[in-house]
């Protein structure tokens, strides 16, 4: 049976029936998340990126593309009319929680204490809570207390 289309252009899937291997195909590199980080911080021209992350042209403009392409960013117009700016899409929009999980892991794993970083606020100025994934139940979820139902096994 044809698998139905995941609107994403001339992908090789690592491994098709994983839906963690398959985000990792579409923006698992450094970059790529840097460039929605930044979008979702505002960044909309090629120059705001290069600045914001300090990536070389050739693989900003790749990125941008590679984005683009799959849905992630999308191009319009700029304000002034003189020049195109990426936008996130909805799609980029929901990887959020992603980006918002690899920033509360790395608060928690990747500085030393009392080792100075940002700190992500909400709209009022009030650093966000850590995001704690619940069952159906309310209950927390880990690694230990789920599984992965692979393809075609029996329920």
């Amino acid at each position: 049976m044809p698998r139905p289309s995941t609107g994403t252009p001339n992908v090789d899937w690592t491994d098709p029936d994983c839906p963690v291997a398959r985000t990792l195909d579409l923006v698992g590199d450094r970059w790529s998340l840097l460039v929605v980080r930044d979008a979702m911080d505002g960044a909309r021209s090629f120059t705001e990126f290069q600045r914001r992350t300090g990536i070389a042209r050739n693989i900003l403009s790749d990125r941008l593309r590679k984005l683009s392409a799959h849905g992630l960013l999308a191009q319009q117009t700029a304000p002034t009319g003189r020049r195109l700016e990426y936008v996130l899409t909805d799609r980029g929009r929901d990887l959020f929680p992603v980006l918002l999980t690899l920033r509360q892991w790395g608060e928690r794993h990747a500085f030393d204490p009392g080792e100075p970083h940002s700190v992500l606020v909400d709209e009022r100025g009030v650093r966000v809570p850590d995001l704690t994934p619940t069952g159906a139940h309310g209950a927390p979820l880990a690694a230990d207390s789920t599984h992965v139902r692979k393809t075609g096994a029996s329920r």
